[in-house]
């Protein structure tokens, strides 16, 4: 475990803590702060990876290389995936008890709507290049007819 992921799982406690002395009525402000925190915490992680996998890019690039998939890095993508699996069910117990707090089954639909749409871009994300765009009808692919 990280030790940013303890700071998270002592946030929780604390969280937790606070909400059974405040009470209910605080315990919408209690979770959006919360959530902010795991929200800080992912995009520090997101950026953390970003940096290095463009690093990693560059570092092929200026070798001659072709990016390709060894089994080092399909293993990272696995356990990518699955920490953000983990990670959005985590989040989906306050999402859902919020949703379906403030709007009843339309709020916990939309709550999980949201969730399962996260995870389909996340788990596809992979397959289509970014920053490459299939040639249109009307756009010449590179070849010769």
């Amino acid at each position: 475990m990280e030790a940013s992921d303890h700071e998270l799982t002592k946030e929780l406690d604390a969280t937790l803590h606070a909400r059974r002395e405040l009470g209910t009525e605080y315990e919408s402000v209690l979770i959006e702060s919360f959530l902010e925190k795991v929200e800080q915490h992912m995009e520090t992680t997101i950026d953390r990876r970003v940096r290095r996998h463009l690093a990693e890019q560059q570092v092929t690039a200026a070798r001659g290389g072709r990016p390709g998939r060894s089994g080092k890095a399909s293993a990272e993508n696995f356990g990518e995936r699955f920490g953000f699996g983990i990670v959005t069910m985590i989040l989906a117990v306050p999402l859902s008890a919020i949703g379906a707090a403030h709007a009843g089954l339309e709020g916990l639909l939309v709550a999980w709507a949201g969730i399962v749409g996260v995870n389909a871009v996340h788990a596809f994300h992979d397959r289509v290049p970014l920053g490459r765009v299939r040639p249109g009808p009307h756009e010449k692919s590179g070849q010769d007819y």
